[in-house]
Order: structure tokens, then sequence, then C-alpha cells
């Protein structure tokens, strides 16, 4: 398997930690109504509950960005080093979510989608 397709598992696996952070050492989890449990948290626990709705969001866009690049042709080493910036944006997202540091979440959730987009436009 190349590297973009573990950056492909890696953040598949991204939401899973966010919602975990939110999770751990808080008392008041209901797995009947994880939904509703979420809607009342604060702080970065809130904060990581909605890293992980953005992670499910943006992961179809990457992982449909790896896929195709990889069919049309791009050069493995370009399709995983973007597969590889990707993720650490999504690393820095987090970081900067749970952190509150809206102006930085922004910039870096904005790196993620452009390359998203750049693994598109990688076999034009």
């Amino acid at each position: 398997m190349t590297v973009a397709y573990w950056c492909v598992l890696v953040a598949a696996v991204f939401p899973i930690a966010m919602v975990g952070i939110a999770k751990v050492g808080h008392r008041g989890y209901n797995n009947k109504r994880p939904r509703a449990w979420a809607r009342h948290l604060e702080g970065y626990r809130q904060r990581a509950s909605w890293a992980s709705e953005n992670s499910f969001e943006i992961f179809p866009f990457f992982a449909s960005g790896v896929i195709i690049a990889s069919v049309v042709g791009v050069e493995e080493a370009t399709v995983d080093t973007l597969a590889v910036a990707f993720i650490v944006t999504r690393a820095a997202y987090a970081v900067c979510y749970l952190a509150d540091l809206h102006l930085w979440r922004s910039v870096v959730w904005l790196a993620g989608f452009a390359i998203c987009i750049a693994l598109f436009f990688a076999g034009a």
C-alpha cells in the first residue's frame, strides 16, 4: 500500500479520535443518545466534537482525491506528498480547534481543502 493510502486510513480515524477526546473523563456520556449528549458539551470537549464532525465532512473529498489521483496516474511521490501534507493540516486543525485558535483553525482548514483540490488537479 502507498503512503497516501495509509493517510486515507489515518484521516478515517481522525473523527473517532476527536470524539474520543470529547468523551474521555466526561461522566455524563449517554451511548443511547450520543448526539443529544454532544449538544450539551462546553469548552474543549465541544470543540473536539465539532472537529470530529468536520473531519467526517472533509474525509470523502480527501479520500476521493487520493483515489482519483492514483487512478489517473499521478506520480506516487506527488500523491504521497499531498496526502501527508493533508494529514499534517488535519493535525494542526485539531490542535487549533482544541486550543480555540479560530483564525489559525480556518487557515489550516483552507490549506487542507486546497490540498484536496490539488489532488484532483495533479492529474490534469
